[in-house]
């Protein structure tokens, strides 16, 4: 079984991550890390209920990793959009069976295994291949090691609403979700292109809309 882990915001720079993030909730992202070797730092927004949204952007004090960049980092393209303003650019699922599901889907449809870790913290990560990903609608998969999730994020008074995906061909995608346990994490429609949305509540109880198109 598995279950949504946390949203993804990509950024120029964490500052300018934090900035958004403030902006549109009330409240300034904290903390997070440097993931040694893979060219990334970050910064954790506590959403409640296990859930958290990740402000993740090229960290300039590393050398170039060996393996591409998670979500597309390493893209000019997105690098282009993401110097003019902040954007949701993934959602990542939790699950106890990544072994399980490398072996049932293969690196085609599941995309590679990669151990990641951070000061106190380690997990496996398997992101979905650019062409096999539904546009970015499918999530990448994570694998906490021991104890299973990260310590719990200070309360933040936000919370996450909402996870809505548009496709040209949802049933598809909703099939694709199935695969990964994961029929009931996102609320699927149709789209003439891939549509990323959440919903999120600040401290005010409002709601806000952020989507990746």
């Amino acid at each position: 079984m598995a279950s949504l882990d946390h949203v993804v915001i990509g950024a120029a720079n964490l500052d300018q991550g934090a900035e958004f993030v403030e902006a549109l909730l009330g409240v300034r992202a904290g903390p997070g890390g440097v993931h040694e070797g893979a060219g990334t730092h970050n910064l954790l927004l506590g959403l409640g209920e296990g859930a958290y949204l990740e402000v993740i952007s090229p960290d300039p004090a590393q050398p170039e990793p060996a393996l591409p960049r998670l979500f597309g980092l390493d893209d000019a393209r997105l690098l282009r959009r993401l110097a003019a303003r902040p954007a949701l650019i993934a959602w990542v699922a939790r699950t106890e069976e990544l072994d399980a599901l490398a072996a049932r889907l293969g690196h085609r449809d599941l995309g590679p295994v990669r151990p990641m870790s951070r000061v106190g913290l380690s997990w496996r990560f398997a992101s979905p291949p650019a062409g096999a990903d539904f546009g970015g609608l499918l999530p990448s998969m994570i694998e906490w090691a021991e104890p299973a999730r990260p310590p719990s994020l200070p309360a933040s008074g936000c919370r996450l609403l909402g996870l809505e995906g548009g496709h040209p061909e949802p049933d598809l995608l909703a099939a694709a979700l199935a695969q990964r346990g994961l029929s009931h994490a996102m609320r699927i429609g149709h789209s003439p292109v891939p549509r990323l949305a959440i919903t999120l509540s600040g401290p005010d109880g409002r709601p806000r809309s952020l989507a990746s198109t």
